[in-house]
């Protein structure tokens, strides 16, 4: 009872209102972490430790660099060369951002016209079709066109991920504004709501559309800069890792002709554990860190934007738990529309699919070539897990959960080496009349052999003389 009573006296202290809300999506809530590190000191204590251990490891490149090299090497460049040409990027958002905007005054013009037509059954089915085919266009010229640019002249890995998502989170919104609308258009038993609550619709940190929100009553400005310092911190600290600890292994790939097979094996578990640190700090950055601070800014109230996914044992939980922005949207407007006619397991299926095709559309596009690992690894594998963990996980939790965490650790350390054999391969190996957008380079550029006079020994078998 006195930590609920702390909970309520900290949120009304940071201007929450004290209306309960009725919406069951949306209510007064913190983040996972926040609440933790605001009411236990362990928690507190073990993201200090994590903290410092990026500074030890920061610090041991630093000393390394001007002991050995007279120079620092820390990520800088890595950040500059990630985010180049920032103009370009900006050109592709704010054509994203314009179509997202031209939505609302089609809405409009499709309720007005609604209205004079609604006497004639005819005009009222001519005007549906008419209203669907231009919403359609308008998704496909959202996404199209910024794929379309940024495959004839590949841009920089960040800014070329940063527009995609930005591609993606404009269609989302939009077709959450259009799944609610729309049919107010038909009834008018409610009004559309004005272009302000839309626009901040567009900005706010959730993709379910309503029509209010739990809101804040004031923005601490400070809550705001400690975050974005996060953002900033995690974005300079992932190209860090790049340059400690993937180029070493791997910016030599495909210089020659042969490589050995022990070579990549090593640099492939080399990568798993910075693989799990970019993977735990991408996570913070984008759905704590980054999601926190534009609510703030917004005065968005509902900063659940996670669970404990941490905690998890079986998939179908940690899936719903990682990344409840974008899991809800797909819950609402993919899954819950097809279950009634195709059934559960297809409705699964449909959900996983789009998904990860979304995933590998940001890696193909950031990277400038399809290799669809994450697709198998989210499309294929994830899918074949959640039936397996699906019993056994809530039997024995524990264990089910220490094998979730050593999949994250083997998923993320393919990642952080296949994707970067190929970025690597592509750009030192000569050119070929097969190179192709679609097919691995690494797959035939270096060739990996095994040592000469590799033979296999049983290691149960002792020679004993």
């Amino acid at each position: 009872m006195e930590r609920v009573a702390r909970r309520r006296n900290h949120e009304n202290e940071n201007g929450y209102s004290k209306e309960k809300d009725k919406d069951p999506e949306f209510t007064h809530r913190e983040s996972v972490l926040t609440v933790l590190m605001n009411e236990s000191l362990h928690i507190k204590a073990i993201y200090h430790i994590f903290v410092a251990i990026l500074i030890m490891l920061f610090l041991d490149t630093v000393i390394y660099d001007i002991v050995e090299r007279g120079k620092l090497n820390v990520g800088i460049a890595s950040v500059v060369y990630g985010f180049g040409d920032i103009k370009r990027a900006f050109k592709i958002w704010l054509f994203e951002l314009t179509v997202a905007l031209i939505f609302y005054p089609g809405l409009r013009i499709y309720a007005a016209t609604r209205k004079l037509v609604k006497k004639s059954a005819v005009s009222c089915q001519l005007l549906s079709a008419v209203g669907v085919i231009c919403l359609i266009l308008l998704q496909i010229c959202l996404i199209g066109v910024p794929c379309w640019e940024l495959g004839r002249k590949h841009l920089a890995v960040g800014s070329s991920v940063a527009v995609t998502c930005e591609m993606f989170r404009y269609a989302m919104k939009i077709c959450a504004v259009a799944v609610d609308c729309i049919p107010r258009c038909h009834n008018d038993q409610r009004p559309l709501p004005p272009f302000q609550h839309y626009l901040y619709f567009l900005f706010a940190p959730t993709l379910i559309y309503r029509d209010s929100y739990p809101r804040t009553k004031k923005i601490r400005w400070g809550m705001v800069l400690f975050h974005f310092s996060e953002v900033a911190a995690v974005v300079f600290y992932n190209c860090f890792l790049w340059e400690r600890f993937i180029l070493p292994y791997w910016s030599d790939y495909g210089k020659k002709p042969q490589v050995e097979a022990g070579t990549v094996v090593r640099g492939m578990f080399a990568c798993v554990l910075p693989g799990l640190l970019s993977f735990l700090c991408g996570f913070y950055c984008l759905l704590h860190a980054w999601l926190n601070a534009f609510a703030e800014i917004m005065t968005f109230g509902d900063r659940l934007f996670y669970e404990d996914w941490w905690t998890k044992s079986r998939y179908s939980n940690y899936y719903r738990a990682w990344n409840r922005v974008v899991s809800s949207w797909l819950r609402d407007y993919i899954f819950r529309p097809i279950t009634p006619l195709a059934g559960r397991p297809l409705a699964y299926v449909t959900v996983f699919f789009v998904s990860s095709v979304a995933h590998e559309v940001i890696l193909a596009l950031g990277f400038g070539f399809f290799y669809p690992v994450l697709l198998i690894q989210f499309g294929v594998m994830g899918v074949m897990l959640l039936p397996l963990t699906a019993t056994a996980g809530k039997r024995f939790p524990s264990i089910f959960n220490m094998f979730m965490w050593l999949s994250f650790f083997i998923g993320t350390g393919m990642l952080w080496s296949l994707y970067p054999m190929e970025y690597f391969a592509r750009k030192n190996c000569p050119p070929s009349e097969n190179d192709s957008f679609f097919i691995p380079k690494s797959w035939s550029c270096p060739k990996i052999v095994l040592k000469p006079n590799w033979k296999f020994e049983n290691p149960f078998h002792l020679n004993i003389e």
